[in-house]
């Protein structure tokens, strides 16, 4: 049986390190779609039309032999399955993407703060061994701190916000003006582990089984055969650990 390989079809490095925390090593392979030329209103319909036209870039490249990363040149198609994001944040009537300059970062903050947003995630996971695609759209509720005008500047000003629909990175900085979310924490980052586990089962796979051999747990032999570590005095905590001290 051909070990499943996913290919995310993504330069995010967020992404990238939600499958990797989750035992998925990706090959990466960014697509060459000009997002500018959909137009959708609704940002269900924006996110889900993306993730496949994204997704659907690589595969057409798999298929045809013009693989714009060479590690895909070492493993058979059949073996890939292609997954595509594209994220959104809705708060109101009004749909932010990646803001184009600080001016447009500062403007979208200066509606958000304060306010719950709506952030969509658009999943596309293309299995080339069955010819199948799937699409859907997560959605996780998230509310942003009262920020002043000059907390926002400071914010915009490390450019975290440029990279990042909806101008903010709850993984990054961004984090600290978060408040609190309600639904899938991974799916403001980019992309919904439940949503892609319950994806990856219904194209008929056991998600487990993409998980990177160096991610696999030790068996019981070599758990067994690890020395065993001793906590040295300036590691083990003390009733005092993080006090100041008269």
């Amino acid at each position: 049986m051909v070990t499943p390989l996913l290919v995310l079809a993504s330069a995010s490095p967020a992404r990238r390190q939600v499958l990797q925390s989750a035992g998925i090593d990706p090959i990466v392979c960014p697509s060459d779609i000009d997002e500018s030329q959909v137009q959708l209103t609704n940002p269900v319909a924006l996110v889900q039309t993306l993730a496949q036209l994204k997704a659907e870039s690589v595969a057409r490249a798999v298929r045809e032999g013009d693989l714009p990363t060479a590690s895909l040149q070492d493993n058979p198609t059949e073996s890939l399955t292609i997954v595509g994001c594209d994220s959104v944040l809705q708060v109101g009537d009004e749909i932010f993407g990646k803001p184009a300059d600080p001016e447009e970062a500062i403007a979208c903050w200066k509606k958000m703060r304060g306010r719950w947003g709506d952030l969509h995630t658009g999943h596309a996971v293309i299995d080339l061994a069955r010819n199948t695609t799937l699409v859907n759209c997560q959605i996780t509720r998230v509310h942003f701190a009262s920020l002043n005008d000059s907390q926002i500047e400071a914010y915009v000003a490390t450019g975290e916000p440029l990279r990042c629909a909806g101008a903010f990175a709850i993984d990054g900085k961004g984090g600290l003006f978060v408040e609190k979310i309600e639904g899938c924490h991974t799916n403001v980052i980019g992309l919904s582990l439940p949503l892609l586990r319950e994806m990856l089962a219904e194209l008929g796979y056991e998600p487990t089984s993409f998980w990177s051999p160096a991610t696999m747990e030790l068996t019981p032999e070599e758990v067994a055969a690890a020395p065993a570590s001793t906590p040295t005095p300036e590691t083990v905590p003390t009733a005092t650990s993080g006090m100041l001290l008269p």
